[in-house]
C-alpha cells in the first residue's frame, strides 16, 4: 500500500512540471517595449509567477550615460558588501537613478528591501540558485545572460550539502575561500546547467530551461523561486532590486560580493532591487 502511494507520488511529480509548462511557463522569456502600468505589471506578470524583460524602462536614468569604469573608479573607490550596498555603502551614485522602479513598488505594495550593485568581469558566473524574493535586474551597460527554470522544474534540479565558504581578503590583495567548519552545512545545486553531468543527474535531462539575455537600458523581472544561472559580458553594468512576497519564503546561503572598481579593467555592473514579506 505504502509503495504503491510513493510510486504514485513520484509519477505525478514528474508529471506535474509538464503541465505547469503547458498552462503558465512560457517558451521564451517575453518582451514588453515599455513599463507596464502597476495593475498590468501585477496582473500579467507578478500573480502567474512569469519572467518578463522591459526595454526603454531605464531610459530616464543618466546613470546610463554616466556610468563608466573612469567614473566609478573616481566616485566609489571599492565595495564589499552584497546586502543593500547601493543606499548604504555607495549613496554617492544614488543622483544617477531612481532608488526603486515606481510601477513595480506600487504593484508589489512595498519599497525595495535591498537594492544591490553589482561589479564584475564577464569570468564572474553565478551558479544555478533560485531566490525568495521578487528581482528586478536592471542592466546599465553590457549584457547579462540568464538561464532559468521555473519552480515547476525543482523536482528535477539536484541539491547537496555544502560546508559555507566565503572569500576572504588576504594579505596579497587576493581573494580565497575559507571553509567555515563551525557552520551548519547549506544546501547547494552541485550541477552545472551549462554542461550538465547526467550520468550523474540523469533527472536535470528532464528539466526545461529558458535563456535570455537582458541588454542596456533593459530590466528583467524575475519572480521568487524561480530558478537563474547568470553569465555577463565584459563590460557589463547593472543593479538588482529585490522584494520577497508572502508565501514564497525559501532559504538560500547568503554570498558576499566583494568587488574593487579600481581593479577591474573590464567588467559587469548591475542594480537589483529586492522585496521581501510584508
Amino acid at each position: 500500500m505504502a509503495a504503491a502511494a510513493l510510486d504514485a507520488l513520484q509519477r505525478a511529480l514528474r508529471e506535474f512540471p509538464a503541465a505547469a509548462r503547458e498552462l503558465s511557463v512560457p517558451l521564451d522569456v517575453p518582451y514588453l517595449d515599455e513599463p507596464p502600468t502597476p495593475l498590468h505589471f501585477y496582473r500579467n506578470w507578478v500573480c502567474p509567477n512569469r519572467p518578463c524583460i522591459i526595454r526603454n524602462a531605464l531610459k530616464h536614468w543618466s546613470a546610463l550615460q554616466k556610468w563608466s569604469l573612469p567614473y566609478l573608479r573616481a566616485t566609489v573607490g571599492s565595495t564589499e558588501k552584497q546586502c543593500s550596498n547601493l543606499p548604504t555603502e555607495l549613496p554617492q551614485l544614488l543622483s544617477d537613478l531612481e532608488p526603486h522602479v515606481p510601477w513595480a513598488s506600487e504593484a508589489l505594495g512595498k519599497m525595495p528591501d535591498a537594492v544591490n550593485f553589482w561589479l564584475g568581469e564577464a569570468a564572474a558566473v553565478t551558479s544555478l540558485h533560485k531566490d525568495h524574493y521578487e528581482n528586478l535586474y536592471c542592466v546599465v551597460s553590457g549584457e547579462k545572460h540568464f538561464l532559468l527554470h521555473p519552480p515547476s522544474d525543482r523536482p528535477f534540479i539536484p541539491y547537496e550539502l555544502y560546508t559555507p565558504a566565503p572569500y576572504q581578503l588576504t594579505e596579497e590583495g587576493t581573494f580565497k575561500m575559507v571553509d567555515e567548519e563551525a557552520m551548519e552545512k547549506v544546501p547547494w545545486i552541485p550541477l552545472d546547467p551549462l554542461a550538465p553531468d547526467l550520468t550523474q543527474y540523469p533527472s536535470y535531462s528532464q528539466a526545461q530551461a529558458l535563456r535570455c539575455t537582458v541588454r542596456a537600458g533593459e530590466l528583467l523581472y524575475l519572480p521568487s523561486l524561480w530558478f537563474h544561472h547568470v553569465q555577463q559580458s565584459h563590460g557589463c553594468i547593472a543593479g538588482e532590486d529585490t522584494q520577497a512576497t508572502q508565501g514564497k519564503a525559501l532559504s538560500r546561503p547568503s554570498r558576499a560580493s566583494l568587488g574593487e572598481v579600481g581593479g577591474i579593467k573590464r567588467g559587469t555592473l548591475m542594480f537589483r532591487s529586492l522585496f521581501s514579506p510584508q
